[in-house]
Order: structure tokens, then sequence, then C-alpha cells
């Protein structure tokens, strides 16, 4: 989505996947790659949306001057807030899938999770969940067939929601066009 909107003025950069497994750990690890950025940009913001933490990383953000998306978790900036808010209405039991988590599925969810090393688990996790939505960034057959896989692997039917990047690129896009226009200076944004 940068280089498309030709922000080169802005850098990205990411922090592991896997923390959001222990959320707990999250806002210390966005505070330690604030400090680490912060003398070689002109500002910082986090694409991060609370994932679990309890409010703890809008407490480390308010403490370090840093603004974030809005949204509790990837899945309401990825489909819309409204739009997500919409999709929790409509059913609470609901495991969300992203492009990303559909690519890493393995790895995040079976493995980071033990459930490849102890299936009996897998009722105790996903036992009270009814479906997967796949939130499909792109018309991807390879991640739409990982998507199936994974809603297989957890018994739960797959619905796909084509959600582009465009809620996400309207979240970030008053950030990089106010930094663009402000100055030109180079940006980073967490993620």
């Amino acid at each position: 989505m940068v280089r498309a909107s030709r922000w080169d003025h802005v850098k990205v950069s990411c922090l592991p996947a896997s923390l959001h497994n222990r959320p707990e750990r999250i806002p210390e690890a966005v505070r330690e790659r604030i400090h680490a950025n912060r003398g070689a940009f002109a500002g910082i913001f986090v694409a991060y949306g609370d994932c679990g933490t309890g409010g703890e990383l809008d407490r480390v953000l308010a403490e370090e001057g840093v603004e974030r998306l809005p949204g509790a978790h990837c899945y309401a900036f990825l489909s819309g807030v409204d739009a997500f808010a919409r999709l929790a209405e409509e059913e609470p039991g609901t495991f969300y899938l992203t492009d990303f988590l559909a690519r890493h599925f393995d790895r995040l969810v079976l493995r980071g999770l033990g459930l490849d090393r102890h299936p009996q688990l897998l009722p105790l996790y996903f036992g009270n969940y009814r479906r997967l939505v796949y939130l499909a960034q792109r018309r991807d057959p390879g991640l739409l067939d990982r998507a199936r896989r994974a809603a297989q692997r957890l018994g739960l039917p797959l619905e796909v929601r084509h959600t582009g990047l465009e809620p996400l690129a309207e979240a970030l896009l008053p950030q990089a066009t106010e930094s663009e226009t402000h100055d030109k200076r180079r940006y980073s944004v967490l993620a």
C-alpha cells in the first residue's frame, strides 16, 4: 500500500505477528520500537489495534505521544470499523482470518497454540466459534484455498468477505497525507 500510494516518506516497521498469541507483550514491544525509531523519523504512527492488550497499548502510546489506527484489532480496520461491528453483531462466535493469517495459519494458530502437539485442545480453543470469516484483502486463489483448509481444520463453515485494502488505506490516509504536506522528512509506521 505504501508503494502503491507512493508514500516515499513512509517506512513500515513490522513487529512479530506471534505477539498476538501473547498480547501482554505488545505494549512494551511497541514502546521499544518507538524508542528505536524516534530519532530517525519526524513522526511515528502505530498501525495496530488494541489487539487484546486491554487498553495497555493505548496507555503506552499516550505516554509516548504516538497515535494509532482506530479499532480494537486489525479485523476492524481491515474491514472498516462499522462493517466489523455488523459482522460481530451477526455472529459473536466468529473466528477471523486476514490474508496474512491465512498464509501463516499453521505456524501462528496450529503450532502457535500447540494444536499440532495437543489436538485435544481444539474444542477448548474453538468450541464456541460458529463460523470462520476470511477478510480477503486480495483475490488470491491460493489464499482462498488456505482459508478453506483453515476452516476445515477448525470444523467451521467459511464465509469470505472481500475487503480490499480500502478501509485500511482510508484509516492511514490522513496520517500519511498530513505527514506529506507538513514535512517531507520520513515517517515510521509500526505494524
